[in-house]
């Protein structure tokens, strides 16, 4: 894995809660956060009496490393951001600024957990389609701004795997958000529907109170 290649913006508990519509009873099951990057997810929930396992590639390399490369990354995407603002829904984020600010909290507090997490097995290196963990070893999976967000680059075939690889490892899975970075519905989406019923799996599209990009308020839901 290259660094240079990786966008580091991490998100927290109050934007999970409502990305994927967490409940108490929710964080009570033992959780796993695919991809979560540099979230503070993680810290918050752990802190609130939550297991939460986070696993990502970007987490083989130290704070330091990870920082930086935010650093490197973070004037340029909010700039990008500022230049395209009316393709986004300015509620939870204010503004920009409001964004880079929300960004820049969740990061501090991910670093400032980050060593510690490590050593008690919270933060885990990995990535789909393969998870090293047990059959039905937890409760929720939550996949935040990977799969269907990155259709052009990660083809069908990855969303498959990825999702019955969820779905090996925990009872329920839930994906955030179905628009690709072009804010249009994922390709992969409907095919990927049909065949998840088709599997036996429940698998709706529930509307979540988190939006950002615009028509961005859908989550995936597959139950086993």
């Amino acid at each position: 894995m290259k660094l240079d290649a990786v966008v580091p913006f991490g998100r927290s508990l109050a934007e999970y809660t409502e990305m994927f519509s967490l409940t108490a009873t929710d964080l009570s099951q033992r959780i796993l956060g695919v991809g979560d990057g540099p979230a503070s997810f993680n810290v918050e929930a752990s802190q609130q009496g939550a297991t939460v396992v986070s696993v990502d590639p970007i987490y083989c390399f130290s704070g330091a490393e990870i920082l930086q490369r935010f650093d490197e990354v973070v004037d340029n995407i909010i700039g990008q951001v500022k230049d395209t603002a009316d393709d986004y829904v300015w509620q939870y984020h204010k503004s920009p600024e409001d964004l880079r600010q929300n960004r820049e909290r969740a990061i501090q507090r991910f670093l400032a957990d980050y060593e510690q997490g490590k050593q008690g097995d919270r933060y885990r290196v990995g990535e789909l389609p393969t998870l090293d963990f047990p059959d039905r070893f937890f409760g929720l999976a939550l996949c935040s701004h990977l799969l269907f967000l990155y259709s052009d680059h990660l083809d069908y075939a990855f969303h498959r795997r990825a999702v019955l690889e969820m779905l090996r490892v925990s009872r329920e899975v839930r994906v955030f958000p179905l628009l690709t970075l072009m804010l249009e519905r994922s390709p992969h989406l409907d095919s990927l529907l049909i065949e998840l019923r088709h599997l036996g799996y429940q698998a709706e599209i529930v509307r979540v109170a988190y939006q950002f990009q615009k028509g961005g308020n859908e989550m995936l839901v597959i139950r086993s």
